[in-house]
């Protein structure tokens, strides 16, 4: 399937947050994913790319969690992900830099009831290179989302890791390039230098 060429980028890093990337397994490939999302961080505003960092966080208690949301539930019972925890900060490894923008938002898609949509709006932004943490969660959640608004979406596969790798495998194989780019950084990066070269 052909798609347009994306006008200006942004770089969306989705839930690379201490406690949820310390909660993957060892073999999901959360260690890998955040170097490479490090090096796709710096590519990106050496390219003049604004990066954006989306973190999920809640008030004390989660009085935004309502009794139905199974997923989200489950860390309101383990008074995880509050906004005064530790644990809920950026990784270390892929620290925001001066300049960067953070968005917090209460859902599992990055968009949902965040200022997202305004923030790239406003700055002209019509496509997308999604990393985060997890796979089968925000990057998918936000995937959809994006491609819905009609963002041009690229998924930095390297740069994504699920507790599941096979769901990991299954989803950027499989569903993403169906209905949008799916690159490594090196693919991304190659792409890259010849557009900032013709600038």
């Amino acid at each position: 399937m052909m798609l347009s060429a994306p006008g200006r980028s942004a770089l969306l890093v989705m839930d690379a947050q201490q406690g949820i990337v310390e909660r993957l397994p060892r073999g999901a490939g959360a260690r890998r994913g955040l170097g490479q999302l490090a090096r796709a961080a710096g590519l990106a505003r050496a390219a003049g790319l604004p990066v954006i960092y989306v973190v999920i966080a809640f008030r004390g208690r989660h009085p935004e969690i309502g009794r139905h949301n199974k997923l989200l539930s489950s860390a309101k019972s383990r008074e995880f992900l509050l906004e005064s925890d530790p644990a809920t900060a950026v990784h270390q490894r892929v620290a925001p830099h001066a300049g960067d923008i953070i968005v917090t938002k209460r859902r599992v898609d990055s968009f949902f009831g965040s200022d997202l949509d305004i923030l790239l709006r406003a700055q002209q932004i019509d496509a997308l290179l999604l990393t985060g943490f997890t796979t089968s969660g925000v990057v998918l959640s936000t995937f959809l989302s994006a491609v819905d608004r009609d963002f041009h979406v690229t998924v930095l596969a390297d740069c994504c890791a699920d507790s599941d790798p096979q769901l990991h495998e299954l989803l950027v194989t499989r569903l993403f390039p169906q209905r949008a780019c799916v690159q490594t950084v090196a693919e991304w990066s190659a792409a890259l230098r010849p557009a900032a070269a013709g600038q």
